[in-house]
């Protein structure tokens, strides 16, 4: 039984939260803590005082996605959380109930679950080990493997390439 609609920005938000962390010149950068969370925050829809629980929600989603804990984790972000039905002229309408200030941690939470259940493994770590970065695997094969291949993919293949051509020296 499908109660809340989870939808394409949804899983925006979830991409994008969990994608605040990238890897820049070597160098970790948290996007929520520096100057940049104010504008990150509107372009999402979110208000100031979500701030926290969004960043509480993105550190346990990071590591729930990359299987360094386990999905019970996110129970927090739930325990405030409700479904309120209305009714409608073609039938009933279910809405979530939760704090505003929880509002966006709850919406990445649900998008997590819904890709669990709907697109099972698509949702991943990039497979550069130096990239911080998620990804949502939308190809038809599932085989994307890095965030991005115009960078992430060409380097891990560039490294391939140069560690065989060491080896064969």
């Amino acid at each position: 039984m499908e109660l809340v609609e989870v939808g394409l920005r949804d899983e925006a938000l979830l991409l994008d939260l969990l994608n605040t962390t990238p890897v820049m010149d070597g160098v970790q950068h948290d996007l929520l803590a520096e100057g940049a969370a104010r504008a990150w925050l509107r372009e999402h829809g979110a208000a100031e005082g979500e701030l926290a629980d969004l960043v509480a929600a993105r550190n346990v989603l990071q590591a729930v996605v990359r299987g360094s804990e386990s999905a019970d984790k996110l129970d927090p972000f739930l325990e405030a959380v409700a479904l309120r039905p209305t009714a409608t002229v073609d039938g009933l309408s279910w809405e979530l109930d939760t704090d505003d200030a929880m509002r966006g941690a709850v919406r990445a939470v649900l998008a997590w679950d819904a890709l669990r259940i709907s697109s099972p493994g698509r949702l991943r770590a990039c497979a550069n080990p130096d990239c911080r970065l998620f990804l949502i695997d939308r190809s038809k094969p599932n085989t994307a493997r890095w965030c991005s291949m115009a960078i992430c993919g060409n380097r891990m293949k560039a490294r391939r390439h140069y560690q065989r051509a060491k080896a064969t020296e």
